[in-house]
């Protein structure tokens, strides 16, 4: 990036340069997203061995996946990460199918 910025033969302000970098870099952290859509699995596993059955409920955590996956899908600007969350989405739409039959 240094290099490139060089190229440009412009006198920049680093501490801006910085400032735009951070922001930019936060913008693509997908960090929270895996780390709710790891918690709504973990519920959603938990719930689905419980002995009382609320497909509702499921239906729900599913929904709280799925805004995740396209949370993520959404700061992805790498595609093998975009094939992933094809991959995902496809996924939970199974079992968003399979929920339906416990409704």
């Amino acid at each position: 990036m240094q290099k490139s910025i060089a190229e440009l033969e412009t006198k920049i302000d680093q501490n801006r340069f910085e400032q735009e970098l951070i922001y930019y870099i936060e913008k693509l952290d997908i960090t929270e997203e895996k780390v709710r859509l790891k918690n709504h699995l973990n519920y959603f596993k938990k719930e689905l061995n419980s002995d009382v059955s609320n497909g509702k409920k499921l239906a729900f955590i599913t929904q709280e996946m799925g805004r995740e996956i396209n949370t993520i899908g959404s700061k992805s600007n790498f595609a093998a990460m975009q094939n992933l969350v094809v991959q995902m989405k496809d996924e939970l739409e199974k079992i968003k199918e399979q929920g339906l039959n416990v409704l």
